[in-house]
C-alpha cells in the first residue's frame, strides 16, 4: 500500500510514493535458483518492475535470495504442500529471511495510487476505452477535482497512451460525438485504430466511434458474401462499409457528419477499397429516399443480396418509417427482399419485445414472428443495445401509404 500522506493529493508528486518495506524471502543455492523459483510461482512478489531474484544479504555469491508476497507468506508454515516438498527435495530449508525493499510509484499499478489517493470509501475509476494513443475516461462528479492526476496516472502506467480525455456531456449532439477535455498529455486527437485486421484514422473528438463494438461489426460483415450489396445508413468512418467491401460486397455509405463522411473516404483508400465503396453525405432519411430507393428496383430484378444497417442506436428504429411505400413498381418482388439489421437500445424489463413493438410501430407492419433480435451489449444499468434483423416486408416496401417524415433527424 502507497503511504497515507498521498492521501487528498490532487498534483500528482511521484515521489511521495516512494517506501522501504520489509518482504519475506528463502536464501537458495545458485545452482537450484531456476527450478526453486519455477516451484514458488505462486508465493513469489508480483509487482511492477520489482526483481523476484536478489543478490544475497550476506553477499554470498553462491545464494541468491527469492523474494515472496507478503500476503500470502507470513510464516514457514504459509507454503503449500506442493512448495514445502519442493523446497525440501531442492535442499533449501524453510526458513524465511527479511529483505528491505524499496518499492516506488513505478511498482504501483494504477488502481492502487488511485486508491491511495482518492478519499477513503469513494470508488477508483481507472477503466477507460482505448482508441489508439487515446485513454478516454469518464469519470463521475467526485473524481473531477483530481481529474488531471488521475489522467497522469492512466498516462503514466500504460505504454502507448499519449492523451488521456474525459467525456464532458453524453452523445446528444447531431453528429454523435463526444465533448471532451483532455485531462493529461497532446491534445493530438486524430487516432489510429486496428480491428478486425483493419485500419481506420478519424479525428476522435468530431466524429463516432465505439472500440467495444468490434465484435458486432464483425458478427453482421460476416453474414454478407461476395457479390451482396449493402447499404449502411449512419457509416460513421466505415466500420461495416469497409470489411464488407473487403468481403466483394458493393457498399454505399452514407452519413451526416461532414467529418465523419470526409473519414470514411479516406478510410476507403487507406484499406484499398474505393472503388466498392460509394459514400454519400446525407440525412439516413434522405439517403434511404433517395441512393438506396434509386438502386433497390435493379437490385431486386437481378435477384442481388441486399443488406440494409442501420447502426445508430438512439434513433434509427425511428427510421424505419422512410421505407413505407418506398417503391411503386409492378409487379411487386416476392422474394429477394432487403435484410435489415436496425440497432436500438431499451430501458425496458423486456428489452427484446421491446425493440421489436418499436420496430414494428415505425414500419406500420407487424413484426413479432418476422425477425429475431440479437444483444449486442449492456451499455448501462438497465439500458442494452441490440440489434433487430428481419427481411423488409413487402406489405411495407410497396406500401400506398406515404412516409410519415415525422420521426426524422
Amino acid at each position: 500500500r502507497a503511504s497515507d500522506l498521498v492521501r487528498g493529493m490532487s498534483s500528482l508528486d511521484r515521489d511521495a510514493f516512494t517506501q522501504t518495506i520489509s518482504v519475506p524471502a528463502v536464501r537458495v543455492p545458485v545452482r537450484v535458483l531456476n527450478k526453486v523459483v519455477k516451484s514458488l510461482k505462486k508465493s513469489s512478489i508480483q509487482r511492477p518492475g520489482v526483481p523476484r531474484v536478489v543478490q544475497d544479504t550476506e553477499e554470498n555469491a553462491d545464494y541468491r535470495l527469492v523474494l515472496l508476497d507478503p500476503h500470502r507468506v507470513t510464516s514457514p508454515t504459509s507454503f503449500s504442500e506442493a512448495e514445502a516438498e519442493a523446497l525440501r527435495s531442492f535442499g533449501v530449508p524453510e526458513e524465511l529471511h527479511h529483505y528491505e525493499l524499496k518499492l516506488t510509484y513505478e511498482n504501483l499499478k494504477s488502481e492502487e495510487v488511485l486508491e491511495a489517493v482518492l478519499p477513503q470509501g469513494q470508488d477508483v475509476t481507472s477503466g477507460f476505452s482505448r482508441v489508439g494513443h487515446i485513454a478516454h475516461m469518464n469519470l463521475r462528479d467526485h473524481q473531477l477535482q483530481y481529474k488531471n492526476l488521475i489522467g497522469q496516472v492512466i498516462m503514466d502506467k500504460n505504454p502507448g497512451v499519449t492523451c488521456v480525455v474525459n467525456k464532458t456531456n453524453i452523445i446528444d449532439s447531431t453528429y454523435r460525438n463526444f465533448q471532451m477535455e483532455v485531462l493529461a498529455g497532446e491534445e493530438n486527437m486524430v487516432a489510429k485504430v486496428k480491428e478486425n485486421g483493419l485500419t481506420y484514422k478519424f479525428d476522435f473528438s468530431r466524429v463516432y466511434w465505439n472500440p467495444r463494438l468490434s465484435t458486432e461489426h464483425e458478427r453482421v460483415v460476416q453474414l454478407t458474401k461476395w457479390g451482396d450489396t449493402v447499404f449502411d445508413v449512419f457509416a460513421g468512418v466505415g466500420p461495416f462499409a469497409i470489411p464488407a467491401a473487403r468481403r466483394g460486397a458493393n457498399v454505399l455509405a452514407n452519413d451526416l457528419n461532414p467529418e465523419s463522411h470526409r473519414w470514411l473516404q479516406h478510410n476507403c483508400k487507406l484499406n484499398k477499397v474505393e472503388k466498392k465503396v460509394r459514400t454519400f453525405n446525407l440525412d439516413g432519411r434522405a439517403f434511404i429516399q433517395g441512393p438506396l430507393r434509386e438502386e433497390l428496383p435493379a437490385l431486386l430484378k437481378e435477384k442481388v443480396r441486399v443488406h440494409v444497417v442501420m447502426n445508430l442506436p438512439a434513433l434509427a428504429l425511428d427510421f424505419l418509417d422512410a421505407f413505407r411505400g418506398l417503391l411503386h413498381q409492378e409487379p411487386q418482388c416476392e422474394e429477394n427482399l432487403p435484410t435489415v439489421h436496425c440497432y436500438g437500445f431499451s430501458k425496458d424489463d423486456d428489452p427484446d419485445t421491446d425493440v421489436v413493438k418499436r420496430a414494428s410501430q415505425s414500419l406500420g407492419f407487424p413484426l413479432e414472428k418476422l425477425c429475431s433480435v440479437h444483444f449486442v451489449r449492456n451499455v448501462a444499468p438497465n439500458k442494452d443495445m441490440l440489434c433487430v434483423m428481419f427481411t423488409l416486408p413487402k406489405e411495407v416496401l410497396y406500401s400506398t401509404e406515404a412516409q410519415t417524415g415525422e420521426t426524422g433527424s
